[in-house]
């Protein structure tokens, strides 16, 4: 005769028919570990142990960004302190570069006096020095304001180069005061010579005598240079 199934075969049907057949979507036992979850399987997953928003990061990947911290009072004034002490010289700057791209066009002589007995026109330093004051100026104004360390880091360069420059020039002057005192007097002759010229020459000139109440560079017999 046919003999049913054996006996383990029946102790291990017994055993696994009041188990519930494990699922893809259960939820793990203990801890968050293990790997991240689709998020169509979020809400299956019911784990106690993570908030919703650390659940949330873990599915997304990106981290929660919060609000930007706030300034303390003494940061807030030296922010506002450094903004209101760069900006007029940034209008002063501006105006300068102005005024000194403006006289070169209107005189065209830009490049024009190049290898000449003076040195170059007057106006072309005046452009130059307002393009690097306002430039320095700009950098500390919209840095401070703006919270950008890139340009508070040139601003910060701008300055500390300024202070060489001037210790630097401190330094020479005292060093070759003889030198540059003899260069000064050669370069108010040849000045005084070309007098007529040049109206922001004449107007210089005039400026440094009314200012020093001199006349000339040694004595006034130094204006029979011209003709």
């Amino acid at each position: 005769p046919e003999l049913g199934p054996s006996l383990p075969l029946l102790l291990l049907n017994r055993e696994t028919a009041g188990q519930k057949p494990l699922s893809v979507h259960s939820p793990p036992t203990s801890g968050c570990l293990g790997p991240v979850p689709r998020e169509d399987q979020a809400e299956a997953w019911g784990c106690s142990c993570c908030p919703p928003e650390t659940k949330h990061q873990a599915l997304s990947g990106t981290p929660r960004k919060g609000p930007a911290p706030s300034l303390s009072p003494g940061s807030n004034c030296v922010k506002y302190l450094i903004f209101l002490s760069n900006f007029p010289f940034s209008l002063l700057g501006l105006l300068a570069l102005a005024i000194g791209l403006w006289g070169l066009a209107v005189k065209g002589s830009l490049g024009s006096d190049l290898g000449g007995p003076l040195p170059a026109d007057p106006m072309l330093g005046l452009a130059l020095g307002g393009l690097v004051v306002s430039a320095v100026s700009l950098a500390g104004c919209l840095g401070a304001l703006c919270e950008n360390t890139c340009l508070l880091r040139g601003f910060s360069g701008g300055i500390l180069a300024f202070l060489v420059l001037e210790a630097v020039a401190g330094a020479l002057v005292v060093a070759l005061w003889g030198p540059l005192q003899d260069s000064l007097e050669h370069t108010l002759r040849v000045a005084i010579a070309h007098y007529q010229d040049d109206p922001d020459l004449r107007f210089l000139l005039d400026q440094v005598q009314l200012g020093l109440r001199c006349c000339g560079a040694a004595s006034y017999q130094d204006w029979q240079q011209n003709l």
